[in-house]
């Protein structure tokens, strides 16, 4: 890892601090950069015109007894990678050859979504219970990369 990651997996740290989950320990943050550049960002949350789950004072998953890592579907919450890559989508901006940092693995649906997008690196910093995630980015060749904070980068 170098300074340039540290700088950007602190951004997603704080992008996280904006979610509208009512979980607690589930703020997830994600930050699109290309060419040393943010291209976006987002954070787990409702859909525009939508209550939130802290709004809504229940968290869906947790009401449902829903397993992590199991039926991403089943949510209030726009995962923060969708969020990152449906801004960009909406402003018209490339993601093509970016990286994305994420504050968690993403899940297998995002991973999907990254895919697509033509994302080529993912950078994250907290594990996750959906081993499909790792098979898909291995297979599509998208480098993922566990971030390990270093002392002087």
């Amino acid at each position: 890892m170098n300074k340039w990651d540290k700088r950007f997996m602190e951004m997603a740290r704080l992008v996280a601090t904006w979610t509208s989950c009512f979980t607690p320990g589930r703020a997830i943050g994600a930050v699109i950069v290309k060419d040393k550049r943010v291209m976006t960002t987002g954070y787990n949350g409702a859909p525009a015109g939508m209550k939130t789950c802290v709004e809504k004072g229940e968290c869906l998953r947790r009401k449902l007894g829903i397993e992590s890592g199991t039926r991403h579907e089943v949510c209030y919450a726009a995962h923060a990678e969708e969020n990152a890559i449906l801004q960009a989508a909406k402003l018209g901006i490339s993601i093509d050859g970016a990286t994305l940092y994420c504050t968690h693995q993403p899940c297998s649906i995002c991973a999907k979504m990254i895919v697509n997008a033509g994302i080529k690196r993912v950078v994250y910093e907290q594990g996750y219970p959906d081993a499909f995630s790792l098979e898909i980015f291995a297979e599509t060749g998208v480098q993922l990369e566990k971030y390990v904070e270093e002392e002087n980068a």
